[in-house]
C-alpha cells in the first residue's frame, strides 16, 4: 500500500515547492519598476473592514457631499503681471472621504502633474484645501515645492463649487518664486458625464 501513495506524495511535494518558490504577485504602475516595491504582496481590497457590496455602498453614501470626481479650473484674478481670467490650471481632481485629495494637473507631466492635498469642512457647504506639489523644469531640474490653498463653497445641488485660491511656488530653501491668486470653479463628474463637459 505504501508504494501506491509514493507517486501522490511526490507530486504534492513538487507542487508545494513550486508554490513556495513562485514569484510574488506585484502591480507596477509604469515601466522600470514604478509602483510597489520588490517583494510587496497584493492585498485584497477592504471596505470598512467588511467584504460585501453593501459595505462598499455605505462607504460612498456616508461621505461628505464634496467627495467625488471634479473638473476644476484655477483662474487668475488680481495677480500683477497675469491678466484676469487667464486659466492657470485646468485639472481633474478627486476629493476622498478620508479628508485627502488628489489632482491631475494640466501641466506637462515632466514638470510634475500629480499632486495631493488634505481638506476640511469649515462651515456648512464650505471647505478648505491645503495642497502640495513638487515642481520640475522641462530640463528635469527640481524647482521646489508648490502650495495651493483653496476655500470653496459647494452649490446647493452639490454638483458645482466656486471659491478662491492662492498658489505659491517656492525654491528648495522656501523662498517664494511666484505668487498667483484668483478664483476656482469646479463641476462634478459622474458616470454619465460626457467628454464635452470636461473639455
Amino acid at each position: 500500500m505504501r508504494t501506491t501513495h509514493r507517486p501522490l506524495i511526490a507530486m504534492l511535494a513538487i507542487a508545494t515547492l513550486a508554490l513556495a518558490f513562485a514569484p510574488v504577485a506585484k502591480a507596477d504602475c509604469g515601466p522600470d519598476g514604478f509602483g510597489q516595491k520588490a517583494g510587496a504582496m497584493l492585498r485584497p481590497q477592504a471596505w470598512n473592514g467588511q467584504a460585501d457590496e453593501a459595505a462598499s455602498l455605505r462607504l460612498v453614501a456616508d461621505g461628505d457631499p464634496v467627495v467625488g470626481f471634479w473638473k476644476v479650473k484655477l483662474i487668475a484674478k488680481d495677480t500683477p503681471g497675469i491678466p484676469d481670467g487667464a486659466v492657470i490650471d485646468n485639472t481633474f481632481q478627486q476629493w476622498h472621504s478620508d479628508g485627502t485629495e488628489l489632482m491631475n494637473s494640466s501641466r506637462d507631466p515632466q514638470t510634475g502633474s500629480f499632486c495631493m492635498g488634505v481638506w476640511k469642512k469649515i462651515a456648512p457647504s464650505k471647505y478648505r484645501l491645503n495642497h502640495f506639489a513638487l515642481s520640475w523644469d522641462p530640463s528635469h531640474n527640481f524647482v521646489g515645492p508648490a502650495n495651493i490653498r483653496t476655500t470653496i463653497v459647494l452649490a446647493d445641488n452639490g454638483n458645482k463649487f466656486t471659491g478662491t485660491f492662492t498658489l505659491d511656488q517656492y525654491d528648495p530653501s522656501g523662498n517664494v518664486l511666484v505668487h498667483i491668486q484668483g478664483e476656482v470653479v469646479g463641476k462634478r463628474i459622474t458616470v454619465y458625464t460626457g467628454i464635452a463637459s470636461v473639455l
